[in-house]
C-alpha cells in the first residue's frame, strides 16, 4: 500500500496535466485506506492495553511488595545488596 503510494508519488512528474487530478484522487483512496489500517490498529492496541490493565488490576502484588520493601531494608541496613 505505502509502496504504491511511492510509486504514485514519484510519478506525478510524468503524468499529463488532464491526468493530474485522477492521478491525485488514486493517492487520496490510498492515503483513506492506509488512515483506516492505522485507525484499526490504534482500536486493537487501545483493546489490549485495556485487557491487560484489566488482568493486571486482579494481580495481588502484596507479597512482592512486602519481599521488595524487606529487601530495600535490608540494603538500607547493611549497605549491601541483598545482605
Amino acid at each position: 500500500m505505502i509502496g504504491e503510494l511511492e510509486k504514485l508519488t514519484d510519478s506525478l512528474d510524468e503524468v499529463p496535466d488532464e491526468e493530474l487530478v485522477g492521478t491525485l484522487g488514486e493517492a487520496v483512496e490510498l492515503l483513506v485506506e492506509i488512515n483506516a489500517r492505522t485507525e484499526n490498529g490504534l482500536d486493537a492496541a487501545r483493546e489490549e492495553s485495556r485487557e491487560i490493565g484489566d488482568l493486571l488490576g486482579r494481580v495481588d502484588f502484596g507479597p512482592f511488595d512486602e519481599a521488595l520493601a524487606d529487601y530495600e531494608a535490608r540494603e538500607r541496613t547493611t549497605g549491601e545488596p541483598g545482605a
